[in-house]
């Protein structure tokens, strides 16, 4: 059965100049929502670092997934898609980009 899922494809992250900027929303280190990544073997857990969500209605997860002998990348991926899967929720509200901003001005 795990031989006929597909490995994810990533998506470019959004970068200035490629039109709106999408609504970006962030949770606390500990309380993050997480996915399983399937690598073509198997599937790997991988913390949310942030949901994206663009203005034509796409959603886009950087999540933070194992690399290498102990190490770990950051990596996009749109929702939904095939070798993608939730693990769990977020234990905590999520921040928005703009209630972090404000913040930190």
């Amino acid at each position: 059965m795990s031989s006929s899922i597909p490995v994810p494809a990533e998506e470019r992250p959004w970068s200035p100049g490629e039109g709106p900027e999408p609504a970006v929303t962030t949770w606390p280190p500990g309380h993050r929502p997480a996915m399983h990544v399937w690598d073509g073997a198997r599937w790997r857990y991988a913390p949310v670092q942030s949901r994206q969500d663009h203005p034509d209605g796409r959603t886009v997860y950087r999540l933070l997934v194992p690399a290498g002998k102990d190490g770990r990348s950051v990596r996009s991926y749109r929702w939904p898609q095939d070798g993608l899967r939730p693990a769990h929720g977020p234990t905590r509200t999520p921040e928005t980009a703009a209630r972090i901003n404000s913040a930190n001005a």
